[in-house]
């Protein structure tokens, strides 16, 4: 059944109480329950529907979408945990089953996980996998030092925070280098600091080299837009200025030294503002 786990257009051959059903590529049919139904269906018409398995591991059709496919990852809340695996809720009416022997590290309840959704060739049903070292990709180059990628946090650890790229690749932004809120689940823009040997990437939160200081630059200006005078100077601690600024001490320093050098600002003892 190639549609498992996958979105796929289904034709409808006939109607019964029950519902619809929907021809599949192998020739067998599908139930989409009648809960599913608009009411203004007719047999021939082709519907986008989601293929999985319901409580008793039949076959099903239903027009709501999970938050994964088939080998896709995303991060999943912990619904139950039992002897024999947990429960993950990925946004459809029956959670995704993580087996025991599939689970990365323990699962426990509370917490969020990122977990691909697999079939289940054995059981020909989908199922959920926390082991994501098992998908990840080592050759790494496919990115350049300085390039923009989206990131998915799904760990964060003593050295930092864990980010998979592009579904098969995983980078690390270091902790010391963070300085503003991040949350598991969290999707955001990163940049490629460096590709490791290990096959893994290091990412950091601005941009490399110039660019980096530009947009430091333009985020200070508008802030100064706004406020006038910003009470932030050489002696302001780190805290001061990554809780105003979002920041570190270094880069702050670096951007109002470029607005400084274009008399975009004026520099003072108790702070910076505008100039002019």
């Amino acid at each position: 059944m190639k549609e498992l786990g996958k979105i796929s257009k289904l034709r409808i051959n006939r109607f019964t109480a029950n519902g619809a059903y929907l021809q599949m590529s192998d020739g067998e049919e599908v139930l989409l329950p009648k809960g599913y139904l608009k009411g203004e269906e007719k047999e021939g018409d082709e519907l986008e529907v989601f293929i999985y398995t319901d409580s008793e591991d039949r076959p099903v059709a239903i027009t709501d979408r999970p938050i994964a496919l088939a080998d896709e990852f995303a991060i999943m809340d912990v619904k139950e945990v039992t002897q024999f695996g947990a429960f993950m809720d990925w946004g459809l009416p029956k959670d995704l089953f993580v087996p025991k022997s599939e689970m990365g590290k323990p699962i426990t309840e509370g917490n969020k996980y990122l977990v691909m959704v697999c079939v289940d060739y054995k059981t020909n049903r989908l199922i959920g996998v926390s082991k994501y070292q098992d998908f990840m990709l080592s050759d790494t180059s496919v990115f350049e030092e300085g390039q923009e990628v989206e990131a998915l946090i799904f760990d964060q650890t003593d050295l930092g925070y864990k980010a998979l790229i592009d579904q098969h690749y995983e980078g690390l932004i270091y902790g010391n280098e963070v300085f503003q809120p991040i949350a598991i689940g969290d999707r955001i823009k990163v940049y490629v600091k460096k590709r490791r040997e290990d096959g893994k990437l290091d990412l950091q939160l601005t941009p490399l080299g110039r660019q980096k200081y530009e947009e430091g630059a333009e985020k200070i200006l508008s802030v100064l837009k706004v406020k006038k005078f910003l009470p932030l100077h050489d002696k302001s601690s780190p805290e001061e200025i990554k809780k105003t600024l979002g920041m570190s001490k270094k880069h702050f320093k670096q951007s109002i030294g470029q607005l400084y050098k274009s008399k975009r600002i004026l520099i003072k003892d108790d702070g910076i503002e505008l100039n002019g």
